[in-house]
């Protein structure tokens, strides 16, 4: 276990964490399974993981003047004025399987950034405001933990539509054991009624 009294191992360690718990709730699913829009605005797990590798190698990349080693493995930047959802689906050249290696691979280039460079490493994120594009590394680590913490709960309630696979992390739901959970629905479901 890392020591989580250092303030860098610790920003290191939760932004870790949370790409893991993203990752993981597209196993054992199909490429059909992982492909398919789940909500009206087209929301699918894999392409919430592509969409996530691509915030991390930009954040741990350009805006701290490094490039990720195979950036066309990346959306281009110009593809966004083609399709501003470029990277919220797989194209059809790419697989789950490879989208996760790229993330792993994406996630290793992260890991570099992070230790090379102190907490209070200037950088410029050239896609924000004008005015507004300089920030650190201590900064940009939260604001990426906290973007991949919100998206990894967009995969928790599309992975429940699908197998009513649900829980925090793969070793520890932390729901309750054995929960009737038709009933519990029909209960909400219930009290939400009364309002109807």
């Amino acid at each position: 276990m890392a020591d989580l009294s250092d303030a860098k191992t610790a920003l290191r360690e939760y932004l870790r964490g949370t790409r893991e718990d993203l990752i993981w709730k597209l196993d054992g699913l199909s490429e059909r399974e992982v492909r398919l829009p789940r909500t009206a605005t087209g929301n699918n797990l894999l392409g919430i993981i592509k969409h996530c590798l691509n915030v991390e190698a930009g954040y741990f990349g350009q805006t701290f003047g490094r490039q990720f080693p195979t950036p066309d493995e990346l959306v281009p930047m110009e593809a966004y004025d083609e399709d501003p959802q470029a990277d919220w689906y797989a194209y059809e050249d790419e697989t789950k399987d490879g989208l996760i290696d790229l993330y792993r691979r994406v996630a290793l280039f992260v890991d570099e950034t992070i230790e090379q460079l102190p907490l209070d490493a200037p950088g410029r994120v050239p896609w924000w405001r004008p005015g507004a594009q300089d920030a650190t590394l201590h900064r940009i680590i939260i604001h990426v933990t906290t973007d991949l913490a919100r998206h990894a709960g967009h995969a928790d309630i599309l992975r429940e539509q699908i197998d009513t696979t649900i829980g925090l992390r793969r070793e520890n739901s932390v729901l309750p054991d054995g929960h009737d959970w038709p009933a519990y629905v029909a209960k909400l479901t219930k009290l939400a009624d009364r309002f109807g």
